[in-house]
C-alpha cells in the first residue's frame, strides 16, 4: 500500500501533521468533496427534520470511499470529505442550543449585483436550512463531532494516508450564515460562539486530528458592505475570537482556510489578499490555506514578494480551481506550486485546492468524476515540481 502512517492509537501506527517538509511537497484540499447522490438526498432530508433510519451507516461508509478515493488519488493529508454535513457553515444548528426559526434571505452578493443580467440567468440548487440565533448558545454536540472523528479513524485504519484533517466552522463564518436575534451586540455573540465551538474544536484536537477553521467571513468586505477601516476592525476582532477558542490547541496543528466565496460569478468586488493577510498571517493557525488557482487570485502569488512569511508559518495556496469541470494540466499545477516555493521556501508550501468540491451537499458544481481527476493532477504536479525543487 502506497501510505503507511495513520493516527494514533489506530491499527496504521503514528500519524504526520501537515508541517514543514523537506523531500518533497505534500498535497492536501480544504475539505469538502462529493458526496454519494443517494447520501446527499438523505443529508437534505435530515436537514429538514426527516432523518433516515441508517443514515449513520450510510455516513460511516461514505468516509471509507472518500478517505480510499483520496488515497488512490495520491492525495497526502487527507480528510472526511465533510460526509455528515449538509454545509461546512449551517451544520453546526445540529450541534448547539440557541437556534430556531428560519433567517430571512440576504441579499444577493455586490458582484451579482453589478452584473443583473446573469444573476436572473443563474439556477441554484436546494439550500440548507438557515435558523436564528433566540437564545444563549451552547455546545451539545459531542456525540456528532466524535462519530464524525471515529469515522475518519476507522476509515483510515482501512486506508492509511500521510497525515489527517478535519474541518469546522469558525465562530465569524457562523455568525454570519446564522444571525443573532439574542445577544446584546453581534460581538458578544461571536464570544458566545467560541466558546461553545471550543468544544468541538478541543474534540478534534484530542483525537490527534489537525483542526481547520472555515473563515470565508475574514474576506467578506464586500458582503459586510463596510469600508477598509471597519473592515480591518472586523477582522482583527474575528481574529482575535479565532485565538480564545483555540487558545489549548498548539498552532501547528491549526489550518485556517480563506476564500472568497466558492460560487462561480465575476467576483469583481473581492478585497484583495494584500488586504487582509498581515493580519491573518498574525494569527495562531500556522498554516494558511486560500484560493490561488481562480481568474480572480491566481494572480496573487505575487503578494509574496512584498509581504514576508513568517518562521513558523506554511502556505496551503489552492492550485485547483474548485468551481469549474476542467481538469488542471499537471505541468500547470508543478508551475503553480514552483512559483509560491521560490518566494517562501519549499518545505513551506503544500499543494491544495481554491475550497472545498461541495461546500454545501446540494450545490456541488464540479462533477465527482472530474473532482478525483483534479485531485490526481494536484499529486502529479507536486511531483513533477519536487523532482524540480530537490533535483540538487
Amino acid at each position: 500500500m502506497r501510505h503507511s502512517r495513520g493516527l494514533p492509537g489506530s491499527a496504521a501506527g503514528t500519524y504526520r501533521h501537515v508541517r514543514f517538509s523537506t523531500d518533497r511537497l505534500r498535497t492536501t484540499h480544504t475539505g469538502s468533496l462529493p458526496r454519494p447522490a443517494s447520501l446527499v438526498a438523505d443529508l437534505d432530508a435530515a436537514d429538514h427534520g426527516r432523518p433516515a433510519a441508517d443514515l449513520d451507516e450510510r455516513i460511516r461508509a461514505a468516509v471509507g470511499e472518500v478517505v480510499r478515493r483520496q488515497v488512490e488519488a495520491g492525495i497526502d493529508i487527507v480528510g472526511d470529505g465533510e460526509a455528515s454535513k449538509i454545509s461546512y457553515s449551517t451544520y453546526v444548528k445540529e450541534r448547539l442550543d440557541g437556534f430556531s426559526g428560519t433567517a430571512e434571505p440576504g441579499p444577493p452578493a455586490p458582484d451579482f449585483e453589478d452584473f443583473p443580467d446573469y444573476m436572473r440567468s443563474r439556477t441554484t440548487g436546494g439550500m440548507p436550512a438557515r435558523p436564528v440565533c433566540t437564545g444563549r448558545i451552547r455546545y451539545r454536540g459531542q456525540q456528532a463531532v466524535r462519530a464524525d472523528i471515529a469515522n475518519l479513524r476507522d476509515a483510515l485504519a482501512e486506508t492509511p494516508a500521510d497525515g489527517a484533517f478535519m474541518t469546522a466552522a469558525s465562530p465569524g463564518v457562523v455568525a454570519h450564515f446564522l444571525p443573532n436575534r439574542y445577544y446584546e451586540t453581534d460581538e458578544a455573540y461571536l464570544w458566545a460562539l467560541a466558546d461553545a465551538m471550543k468544544v468541538e474544536y478541543d474534540e478534534i484536537h484530542a483525537a490527534g486530528l489537525d483542526l481547520q477553521l472555515d473563515c470565508p467571513d475574514l474576506t467578506a468586505w464586500h458582503r459586510f458592505r463596510d469600508d477598509l477601516p471597519a473592515f480591518h476592525r472586523r477582522l482583527a476582532t474575528r481574529l482575535e475570537v479565532i485565538g480564545y477558542a483555540t487558545r489549548d490547541i498548539p498552532p501547528d496543528r491549526l489550518r485556517l482556510h480563506l476564500c472568497w466565496g466558492n460560487y462561480e460569478a465575476p467576483h469583481t468586488r473581492d478585497i484583495p489578499l494584500a488586504e487582509i493577510l498581515r493580519p491573518v498571517l498574525d494569527a495562531r493557525p500556522a498554516a494558511i490555506s486560500f484560493e490561488a488557482a481562480n481568474p480572480r487570485h491566481a494572480h496573487e502569488w505575487t503578494v509574496f514578494e512584498d509581504v514576508e512569511l513568517p518562521e513558523d508559518k506554511m502556505i496551503l495556496p489552492g492550485v485547483l480551481d474548485s468551481t469549474t469541470n476542467y481538469v488542471e494540466h499537471p505541468e500547470l499545477v508543478a508551475q503553480r506550486l514552483e512559483r509560491y516555493a521560490a518566494l517562501v521556501g519549499r518545505e513551506r508550501v503544500a499543494g491544495s485546492s481554491d475550497c472545498g468540491f461541495a461546500t454545501t451537499a446540494t450545490s456541488a458544481r464540479v462533477h465527482p468524476t472530474v473532482v478525483w481527476a483534479k485531485l490526481a493532477a494536484l499529486a502529479e504536479g507536486a511531483r513533477l515540481a519536487s523532482q524540480r525543487l530537490w533535483k540538487g
